[in-house]
C-alpha cells in the first residue's frame, strides 16, 4: 500500500483527505507542522507528500526545500488555498500545485499521477 504523508494544520482537511485517499486505497499519515513532517518524513518513508503553505511554524516552502534536500526524487503536491503562490519560485519545485476546494477530484487526479 503507498504512503502519503499529509503536512496541513487544519484539522478538517486532515479528516477530508484522509478519509477520500483511504477509500482510494492509500496509507495516510499526518502532520499538522511542518516539523513534525520533516520527523515523519524519515520515519515512514512517504511515497508522496501532500503539504500546505500556510502553517503557524514554518512555511510550507521551507518545508519543501527541506524535503527534497533528503529526497530529491520525493514527490510533494502543494496544496493551498491561495493562488498566488503558485508565482512564487520556491514552490516551483513542487511537483504539482493544487488549490484547496471541497471536490478533490484535482487532488485524487495529482495523486494517481504520481501513485499509480
Amino acid at each position: 500500500m503507498k504512503k502519503i504523508l499529509l503536512v496541513d494544520d487544519e484539522e478538517g482537511i486532515h479528516l477530508l483527505y484522509r478519509e477520500e485517499l483511504e477509500e482510494e486505497g492509500y496509507e495516510v499519515h499526518s502532520a499538522l507542522r511542518g516539523a513534525d513532517a520533516l520527523e515523519k518524513l524519515k520515519i515512514i518513508s512517504p511515497d508522496l507528500v501532500i503539504l500546505d503553505i500556510n502553517m503557524p511554524d514554518m512555511n510550507g516552502i521551507e518545508v519543501l526545500r527541506r524535503m527534497k534536500e533528503i529526497n530529491p526524487r520525493l514527490p510533494v503536491i502543494l496544496s493551498t488555498a491561495y493562488h498566488e503562490y503558485k508565482q512564487d519560485l520556491g514552490a516551483w519545485a513542487s511537483d504539482d500545485y493544487i488549490v484547496k476546494s471541497a471536490d478533490l477530484s484535482d487532488l485524487k487526479a495529482a495523486v494517481r499521477r504520481f501513485l499509480p
